[in-house]
């Protein structure tokens, strides 16, 4: 930007004229780079030369304000220039709309969009496809359709992202029923169900327990000639974890990985979108008393190139206390500290619980004085963890002085 700013400069210094492209060229490239006050500054600069803006500048600014969460202000901007400054047009209206509706503010929206009817502005597939997601994400499925059959009656034509508004709706409800009725629609209309509209129904299976649908489903992707990602098998995998058929989860985590599928999507992703499934694999075997395999599968996903997160681990070591292994979690734990994990208090407090249940309680205070050490706050599960533990085998005194100590630090 520092050097489009430059060129900007030397543009007037020379004595060219610059244009409209010039002007919404820098307001983009402001807007993109999240710094909306300057092009916000740099606009009212434009005006006070004397020169005029268009539609694509002040969309391109109600767009930024709206990226940044800044709706009001970007309905501000529409107010101030309608019929003003230039005629407000469907991508201004749409925008704000989609922001209000996504801060599910949909009866303002709604106002927006009947003000939009009123001054002839003709709402288009996105005016509508906000409107209808709004709607969903406030459970209003009956507003929704309505919106739907006035779209179609307006002869705008859903696309893909409309419908699968409406699948992921219904299917949030556990209605499969509907969300396939709505999959039929869109097929008969020549709309091409994807894998989002597929990985919707799949979740949707799995929200009733009806997992094997869902497999089924994940079958038909393929047959269907679409590819399916990352988020298609951590949907089943997390719904065989819930019902506890771990076998079955581990079968479809090998799957995708033969496939390629799990170590790219996590780099692409940035581990974010299965550390999830991961989680849940790790808490379904763990409860299973499946410690050792819980230990392989980390080794596993370790070796794909992925470093788990430290809830990861949280959910590992907890396991091992809870079968009676306080030495293998001791070793997990301290390798933790070596590698510079950032250790948290849920750590601390499933270490101390370990200690605790084996009634080694000079550890566990040994080890709470070192959570301090370490920049980690005890809270209030940390001491009643101990207070508890120290009752119960009539360490009366210790256990008096540490509730003492809990009060004085306003944590009861």
């Amino acid at each position: 930007m520092d050097f489009a700013f430059s060129l900007f400069g030397k543009i007037l210094k020379v004595g060219f004229q610059p244009d409209i492209i010039t002007f919404n060229t820098l307001i983009k490239g402001l807007c993109v780079n999240g710094k909306v006050k300057e092009a916000l500054h740099f606009h009212d600069h434009v005006i006070s030369l004397g020169f005029h803006l268009d539609q694509v500048s002040y969309g391109t600014l109600i767009n930024g304000l709206c990226k940044m969460g800044k709706t009001t202000e970007a309905l501000q901007v529409l107010r101030k220039i309608d019929g003003k400054l230039v005629n407000t047009d469907v991508v201004m209206y749409s925008t704000i709309i989609d922001s209000l509706c996504k801060d599910k503010l949909v009866t303002e929206a709604y106002v927006l969009y009947s003000e939009m009817i009123t001054k002839r502005i003709s709402p288009d597939v996105v005016t509508f496809s906000a409107l209808i997601y709004g709607f969903c994400i406030v459970g209003q499925l009956k507003e929704a359709f309505g919106l739907f059959h006035e779209m179609v009656l307006k002869n705008i034509n859903p696309d893909v992202y409309t419908f699968n508004i409406l699948v992921d709706a219904f299917c949030k409800e556990g209605n499969t029923k509907e969300a396939k009725n709505v999959i039929a629609m869109m097929m008969k209309e020549g709309v091409i169900p994807d894998v989002v509209t597929y990985g919707s129904l799949m979740d949707g299976y799995c929200l009733v327990n009806k997992v094997n649908k869902a497999k089924h489903v994940l079958s038909l992707i393929s047959r269907m000639g679409l590819t399916p990602n990352a988020n298609s098998y951590n949907i089943i995998i997390n719904g065989f974890c819930k019902i506890k058929m771990v076998d079955e989860a581990l079968n479809l985590f090998n799957e995708m990985c033969c496939r390629g599928i799990a170590p790219d999507k996590m780099h692409d992703r940035g581990q974010h979108a299965n550390v999830i499934t991961y989680n849940s694999f790790l808490h379904a075997l763990c409860k299973n008393h499946q410690v050792d395999k819980a230990i392989a599968f980390v080794k596993k996903i370790k070796d794909h190139g992925i470093q788990p997160y430290i809830n990861t681990y949280n959910i590992l070591i907890d396991g091992l206390c809870k079968e009676v292994r306080l030495e293998n979690a001791q070793v997990i734990f301290q390798d933790l500290l070596i590698k510079g994990y950032k250790v948290t208090v849920w750590t601390y407090n499933i270490m101390i619980n370990g200690l605790c249940l084996e009634g080694l309680f000079d550890q566990a205070m040994i080890l709470l004085e070192k959570m301090e050490e370490n920049g980690c706050i005890p809270d209030v599960v940390t001491y009643e963890t101990i207070i508890r533990a120290l009752f119960k085998n009539d360490e009366n005194d210790r256990a008096e002085k540490l509730l003492r100590e809990m009060i004085a630090r306003g944590l009861l």
